[in-house]
């Protein structure tokens, strides 16, 4: 491909990537679930106005917005309010691969290739791994919920499959506006007006530049620009970028927030990023 689309490529996946560190610094001001309610709000205003409704109805729309804005990312956020480190948080999201074809496997009833079993043993010792390092900043209660996290996002992932061929960018934008009133009504009952309040009255010009990040720059910007090339390059040149996320995302949380990389922590995430490369990138080779 283009250098210029390469470079694109890489763009899109650091954002991703260091979205992590860019979440745990928003967290210091917002309640989680009210940041959550403030991501998704920015993404759909004011691109509701300018980006066609996907031709998917509304329930396929409400089911994604609510899998991946309630569950995937409110989660996600209550988590990493103390409960696991960012750059760990960036790797086992990242099981939501190995759920999605587990789903798949059990809803679809489509057939698991013995490369898909390696890749899922491979990455089930890394969380092994994690979980036999439990300490103060990363819990036993943190590990849970950001599994939760990524099997929710599984169930958002064959949501969206069943939405057919749309422009993924549309679906997300207007999948958002389901998000943002659950996400709401959970901040109120579960964090408190007061908290609301304060959150909102008290954060600085940093703090609304974590969410407009996460908004355009995380969902606007990168699922828009992947969308993009995927319509131009095979999706086998494109998709394996995907596995350079745990890497920008445990790279940036060590360099921004100088969280350790000790050598266990470097084995999880060699063991998930193998399993992760291996499901992606076996097909790809026996094809070619």
């Amino acid at each position: 491909m283009p250098l210029r689309h390469l470079l694109l490529a890489l763009a899109v996946v650091a954002i991703w990537g260091s979205n992590f560190v860019v979440i745990r610094l928003g967290l210091n001001a917002f309640p989680p679930l009210l940041f959550a309610a403030l991501r998704f709000a920015f993404a759909v205003l004011p691109a509701v106005f300018f980006v066609a409704r996907p031709a998917t109805p509304w329930r396929n729309l409400a089911a994604y917005g609510a899998f991946i804005g309630v569950g995937q990312f409110g989660l996600l956020y209550l988590a990493m309010r103390g409960q696991i480190s960012p750059g760990l948080a960036s790797l086992v999201i990242q099981t939501q691969v190995f759920f999605t074809l587990m789903l798949a496997m059990r809803i679809r009833r489509e057939a698991v290739q013995p490369y898909q079993w390696l890749a899922l043993l491979l990455a089930a010792s890394g969380i092994a791994v994690i979980a036999a390092h439990i300490d103060a900043s990363s819990t036993v209660l943190g590990l849970a919920m950001v599994l939760l996290a990524a099997f929710s996002w599984a169930c958002g992932n064959l949501v969206g499959k069943n939405a057919g061929a749309v422009n993924m960018l549309a679906y997300v934008v207007w999948s958002s506006v389901f998000a943002v009133p659950p996400l709401l009504l959970l901040s109120l009952l579960v964090e408190g007006p007061d908290a609301i309040w304060a959150g909102l009255s008290q954060a600085g010009m940093g703090a609304w530049a974590a969410v407009l990040w996460q908004s355009i720059g995380n969902t606007l910007f990168g699922y828009g620009v992947w969308s993009w090339l995927l319509q131009r390059h095979p999706a086998a040149q494109i998709v394996p970028m995907a596995l350079l996320v745990p890497v920008f995302g445990m790279s940036t949380a060590a360099w921004y927030l100088g969280e350790a990389l000790p050598p266990w922590k470097l084995i999880a995430a060699g063991l998930v990023i193998s399993g992760l490369a291996l499901n992606v990138l076996w097909p790809l080779r026996r094809r070619r």
